[in-house]
């Protein structure tokens, strides 16, 4: 008997080796993305093809069960990669509707790289055929993703930072949580920061306070509802370098606003509050 849920219509499909190479999310954007590329819709731009969507669009046509800031991280970190390119082909110049295309090159060297990683993998044997113990010659290429990108920490990660340090990073980090607009998860949030500003002298306050702009001004732009603003712990977590400068026009009515969180901003509604 066949069940009538599957291959109703066409399925969204998974390549193991891509999912395993760059994530499993990531896997399955691209390789939708490579479905619409190979249809009618795909339209041919300078030798290559594009097919323009929306992220309200990818959601509901193509990702039901994701949220638009799950798809927007996938496709933030395949272009990342260079995998997946965007273009603005509009002829209007307010349309700011993303294309997207895929640089198969990019993906071909990326997958071939990881498929010569596994291949120095070296396992010498004895005459007898047991493998010996602990030589093997491995190269690892470590994913770059939100989470490593930002948490792990350098050489002297683990060093206790100076006092005067620590707490001009807890004045910087007071800053920019005062503007956050859901306070959820502020010991994880502050946690999340300082680990991120250990990491490298490149991560400022400035770098972060400007995602918070981007990030706020793109509330107020695709109206987000409040519940589905992100929590503090998440925010802070590395999904503030998802945000990309767009220049659009400011809604004048409707929206996100903050003062719809005024209570959010009530930080004694939590009993997460920071020991400073």
């Amino acid at each position: 008997m066949k069940a009538s849920w599957l291959f109703d219509k066409h399925p969204i499909v998974v390549d193991t080796k891509i999912a395993t190479a760059l994530g499993l999310n990531e896997a399955i954007v691209l390789q939708q993305l490579n479905y619409w590329l190979h249809s009618k819709s795909a339209k041919e731009i300078n030798g290559k093809y594009w097919v323009y969507n929306t992220y309200d669009n990818w959601k509901k046509d193509n990702f039901p069960f994701w949220s638009i800031n799950t798809i927007r991280r996938a496709i933030s970190k395949l272009k990342k990669s260079g995998i997946v390119l965007t273009g603005n082909f509009n002829k209007a110049g307010f349309d700011n509707t993303r294309w997207y295309s895929i640089d198969e090159t990019k993906l071909n060297e990326l997958m071939s790289r990881r498929s010569a990683q596994n291949e120095q993998t070296v396992c010498p044997k004895w005459v007898d055929g047991e493998a010996q113990n602990g030589q093997t010659n491995t190269r690892d290429y470590p994913e770059t993703t939100s989470e490593n990108k930002y948490n792990s920490a350098s050489d002297d990660a683990h060093a206790p930072e100076p006092s005067s340090q620590l707490e001009q990073w807890q004045k910087d980090f007071e800053t920019v949580w005062a503007k956050y607009p859901k306070k959820r998860g502020k010991k994880q949030a502050w946690s999340h920061y300082k680990a991120w500003r250990k990491a490298s002298k490149k991560h400022t306050n400035a770098y972060i306070s400007h995602k918070l702009d981007l990030y706020i001004a793109r509330l107020e732009r695709e109206h987000t509802d409040p519940q589905f603003i992100q929590n503090g712990s998440t925010w802070f977590n590395g999904s503030f370098d998802d945000e990309e400068e767009v220049s659009m026009p400011k809604q004048e009515y409707g929206g996100f606003n903050q003062d719809m969180f005024a209570n959010n901003n009530d930080s004694s509604m939590y009993d997460d509050d920071l020991p400073f």
